[in-house]
């Protein structure tokens, strides 16, 4: 079975895409480069300053986009700031959902070690905040075992149930759709429950996918991007997803229980050439190939 354009497209809609403060300061509006309503998370990076995501939340609201703040728990010094920045984040970036990580940081700064310290706190809900993201690693994650991974979904899928809390599950980047669909299928048959959004490397060279892929210690499918960096002469191609995309379309409409519901978007070559690439196949302007995958299409 080959997915259709319509199959792509219709996995393909609704996604969403990702901005560092840093990258923010390139980008002069993002209405030149995003519809209206468009869902743009914000990073909340190890040794960053908070205020620098209220900062790009509130260009985003402004733009008329939809800011998703990351809330790092390791980050976070204690329950009084995250109080004040949910605040801020309410009151001044109108933003109505967040996504809630542990964070990459070895020693916390603060309080909070996880993720579920912070949910459990109430004061996402206090500030109104019903749409509550949390972190998937298909692959695994080098901070912590999959015995610790599975315990913490099982707690979050408890949380949202007792708390009647919409919360989702958004992953790390991968490369290969059959690992993706693997990990989706045994999370599931775990229990949970919580709807996904599949994180995707947006556009970019062989050189800087292998690059983020060594930081973020992403496990099997690194070896799909990890053969191609070998290739000194193709280290500057520019590596687009369609096969991901593809393979990933196929899978969630092959199976109707698939909790994958949208796509993030890791900008990784820029973010205006990712966000171009995303609304084109979410508006089916693809062409279809004869060995699986698409070609994007002109306007």
């Amino acid at each position: 079975m080959t997915a259709s354009i319509e199959t792509i497209r219709s996995a393909a809609t609704d996604w969403s895409i990702e901005v560092t403060p840093t990258g923010a300061t390139k980008i002069e509006s993002f209405r030149d480069c995003l519809a209206p309503g468009t869902t743009v998370n914000v990073t909340f990076l190890p040794g960053s300053d908070p205020r620098d995501t209220i900062a790009v939340a509130e260009r985003l609201h402004n733009d008329g986009m939809r800011p998703v703040p990351h809330l790092a728990a390791r980050s976070l010094q204690n329950a009084d700031q995250l109080d004040e920045l949910l605040a801020a984040f309410t009151t001044r970036c109108g933003v109505e959902e967040v996504l809630c990580i542990g964070g990459g940081v070895d020693d916390p700064v603060g309080n909070f070690t996880a993720t579920m310290q912070v949910l459990e706190t109430g004061l996402i809900q206090k500030h109104g905040i019903r749409q509550i993201g949390v972190a998937g690693h298909p692959e695994g994650s080098p901070d912590i075992s999959d015995d610790a991974v599975a315990e913490a979904l099982a707690s979050k899928n408890a949380l949202a149930a007792r708390d009647g809390l919409d919360l989702y599950i958004e992953t790390q980047f991968c490369f290969e759709a059959d690992i993706v669909l693997d990990w989706e299928r045994r999370a599931r048959a775990a229990g949970n429950r919580l709807p996904i959004r599949i994180g995707i490397p947006g556009p970019a060279t062989i050189k800087t996918l292998f690059r983020f892929a060594q930081i973020s210690g992403i496990g099997p499918s690194m070896r799909f991007i990890a053969k191609q960096a070998r290739n000194v002469a193709k280290l500057m191609t520019v590596q687009s997803p369609h096969l991901l995309i593809a393979g990933l379309a196929e899978g969630m409409a092959a199976d109707k229980d698939c909790l994958i519901r949208h796509f993030h978007y890791y900008p990784f070559g820029g973010f205006a050439r990712t966000a171009a690439y995303a609304g084109a196949i979410a508006e089916g302007r693809i062409e279809l190939l004869p060995k699986g995958g698409f070609d994007v299409t002109e306007s």
